[in-house]
């Protein structure tokens, strides 16, 4: 990216993440030419993310709703997130969140890589860009 780039949400893709939740890429590429990747995922209520890792940082940004994250295998420490919370998610670290309450939850995700990369605890599989497999 050698320009200022201008990506307007309502022109973006819209990638399922199941019935309940969907994500739209906003920076980044299937090329890798940006040092970050961002996006927005929209969840409804009842939706639940597998557990998963990435081999980088990631940071969640609660913009509309509420979740709950934990780390797997500590459950019980779930931190509840509200708009404007904002978690960062050590490398290697699995994880999952879900929708709290009645409210749709919108999050921006920045994943600290030119590509998404994940690998979902319950070994589905991912797609060549990054995105859970459909079932």
């Amino acid at each position: 990216m050698k320009e200022p780039t201008v990506v307007r949400l309502a022109e973006t893709e819209r990638v399922s993440f199941g019935p309940l939740s969907e994500y739209q890429p906003i920076i980044g590429d299937d090329e890798g030419t940006t040092p970050v990747r961002t996006g927005i995922q929209t969840a409804r209520p009842g939706y639940e993310a597998p557990v998963y890792p990435h081999p980088y940082l990631e940071i969640l940004h609660i913009l509309d709703g509420a979740a709950e994250a934990w780390i797997d295998g500590r459950e019980g420490e779930a931190i509840v997130l509200e708009a404007g919370d904002t978690l960062a998610i050590p490398p290697d670290t699995p994880h999952a969140f879900r929708v709290r309450g009645d409210r749709v939850l919108r999050l921006l995700g920045t994943h600290a890589s030119p590509r998404r990369i994940v690998t979902y605890k319950d070994g589905a599989p991912s797609d060549p860009r990054g995105y859970r497999a459909r079932e």
